[in-house]
């Protein structure tokens, strides 16, 4: 039997049987379960109120074997396995390029309302106006937050964006007569998920190298005249990008695109940096998604619930997916399938309800200047906590002295604490001793950790982020032996995720 049920507390090698209350009077039958009462039952069904029928023994099988457990020990249970998550509620969560931000219990209030709860997706137009004039103005807010008019919200996910988006701009040119653009150039630092979705739509991506963490002009000039004016379809950018920075040179980068009759696609990954600061259709984007998850303090990923809202100019508009959400002369709101250049669905009905009504909250109940504030508080979190490490983990893209400071996120490639014969793993696993999740590891550059704080940190939690570096890079200089089998006060130490994850145990042993 495996530890992974034992109670906060309990010690490894104690006896699991003798610490099972049980009655004297009733025999102790073997079991795998440390936890199995027999006798004790979570629930009572209620009497049969239908004939009996047996069925074969064949047909049911020998059957799973299960412990027998109170309601309370069960509600106890699954509460101590949820205190082994790590998660954003309990400690800080700076994972660089995710955002991990705190999600406002106001946005589940708003999305727990009846109206939109208990929706029907199948509902006639006229019986959902306050959901469809929702989803409508969320369009709108997002339309003037990113700077172009016309937006999509079928998308499932910020991957499904850019493949929607992506989908749009080559519906856009077959359309035009120019089918030949299948190539998407994107800086080197680009985030997995572009070349991944270029691929899912038949266009070949080639990489555009990156000089101090910026688009080198230079190689793009370059990359296009060797592979044709006339093949290049778009050129995808994150702005701020992956190693924390604002591309300044993005209107220059924009118009060597649009001066091929290219397009410009802006991963809206980093969107969070730059809200009420500038607009990306106001730079030269012509396409963009948005993660809601990473601005809009909307549910994080991990299979669901995800969204990924595209925006796009105003010539790319008749190819956006069907249906629509559009507002009527009178005043009311209705689905439009009727737009004939249309890519079509790209996923069941209109798109992920509860995420936009908890997108349109924390819109609402920020406002402009409260969007305006998380760009400026988060930019400046990062720039703080960098300029209080960069002297004992160097960093490549900031230099406070030079006047070089990053956006939201920093990258540190901390080569002289490596040097002393620790691993970025043994960094990363000592500070979930001090409560702090691991920072993004090796990317976008090898041996680098990226961390984000956003804006939802307050300053006590900076602090102590930077005290708890500091004070691994003292245990690494004096004794770098001693955090190699960090994490000591963890559930699990050292797990191998490789294996996990190419051999993993789905079954329960019997025996």
């Amino acid at each position: 039997m495996t530890q992974t049920f034992m109670e906060p507390g309990m010690s490894k090698t104690t006896d699991q049987k003798s610490n099972i209350a049980r009655r004297s009077d009733r025999p102790v039958e073997p079991t795998i379960f440390e936890k199995d009462s027999p006798g004790l039952r979570a629930i009572d069904l209620p009497a049969l109120d239908v004939p009996r029928s047996e069925l074969p023994e064949d047909l049911l099988g020998k059957g799973p074997s299960w412990p027998a457990i109170g309601q309370l020990q069960v509600v106890r249970h699954y509460t101590h396995l949820s205190q082994r998550n790590f998660g954003l509620d309990g400690e800080f969560y700076p994972l660089g390029s995710c955002t991990m931000k705190y999600n406002p219990r106001i946005n589940e209030w708003a999305a727990s309302l009846p109206g939109f709860l208990h929706a029907h997706p199948l509902q006639n137009d006229r019986d959902i106006q306050g959901l469809l004039e929702l989803v409508w103005n969320t369009q709108q807010f997002l339309a003037e937050i990113g700077g172009l008019p016309a937006v999509s919200c079928q998308p499932a996910a910020g991957a499904h964006g850019e493949y929607t988006a992506l989908k749009v701009i080559c519906a856009y040119f077959k359309d035009h007569g120019q089918s030949q653009r299948t190539v998407v150039l994107a800086p080197d630092t680009a985030h997995g998920t572009n070349p991944a979705s270029c691929a899912m739509c038949g266009a070949s991506v080639v990489a555009v190298k990156t000089t101090q963490g910026y688009t080198d002009i230079a190689d793009l000039k370059r990359i296009i005249a060797e592979q044709g004016p006339d093949n290049i379809a778009a050129f995808m950018i994150t702005n701020p990008n992956t190693a924390g920075l604002f591309d300044a040179e993005i209107t220059k980068i924009a118009e060597v695109i649009h001066a091929i009759g290219a397009l410009v696609y802006l991963d809206g990954a980093n969107m969070n940096a730059v809200l009420g600061k500038t607009r990306p259709g106001d730079f030269g984007a012509d396409a963009m998604h948005y993660n809601t998850h990473k601005t809009f303090s909307t549910p994080h990923g991990c299979g669901g619930p995800g969204w990924g809202p595209i925006a796009v100019a105003d010539f790319l508009e008749p190819y956006l997916p069907t249906p629509r959400v559009i507002k009527n002369d009178d005043g009311s709101f209705s689905l439009s399938t009727d737009h004939p250049r249309s890519i079509g669905k790209v996923r069941s009905f209109i798109g992920q309800i509860g995420v936009a009504v908890r997108c349109y909250t924390y819109i609402r109940a920020c406002g402009p200047d409260g969007l305006t504030n998380i760009a400026e508080q988060a930019v400046l979190n990062a720039n703080y906590i960098a300029a209080k490490l960069c002297d004992v983990y160097e960093m490549p893209y900031f230099d406070a002295a030079l006047g070089k400071f990053c956006a939201h996120e920093f990258v540190t490639v901390p080569r002289r604490l490596l040097d002393q014969g620790v691993s970025l793993l043994d960094i990363v696993k000592r500070l979930i001793d001090y409560g702090i999740h691991p920072p993004t590891m090796h990317w976008p550059v090898h041996d680098c950790l990226m961390a984000e704080p956003t804006e939802t940190e307050s300053l006590q939690v900076l602090d102590h982020f930077c005290d708890a570096m500091l004070a691994i890079a003292q245990e690494i200089e004096s004794d770098p032996e001693s955090i190699k089998n960090a994490p000591e006060d963890a559930t699990i130490c050292r797990a191998d995720e490789v294996g996990a994850a190419r051999k993993p145990v789905l079954v329960w042993p019997e025996g």
